[in-house]
């Protein structure tokens, strides 16, 4: 995994994580929703890269 990829897929997980939380503070089922897709993109993002990894290793 690339250190900008990891880094970016990181950065998704986070920011959707935040925007997660601050849903559930506020009520708010549309940031809720918006914080579950980016946090499942930074998951999407950090597997693809750990298979390319396993490909580069053999």
């Amino acid at each position: 995994m690339t250190a900008d990829e990891k880094a970016q897929a990181k950065g998704e997980q986070v920011k959707g994580k935040v925007k997660k939380v601050a849903g559930d503070a506020v009520g708010n089922e549309s940031l809720q929703a918006e914080g579950r897709a980016e946090e499942t993109k930074g998951d999407a993002r950090k597997a693809k890269e750990a298979i390319k990894d396993v490909f580069k290793e053999k």
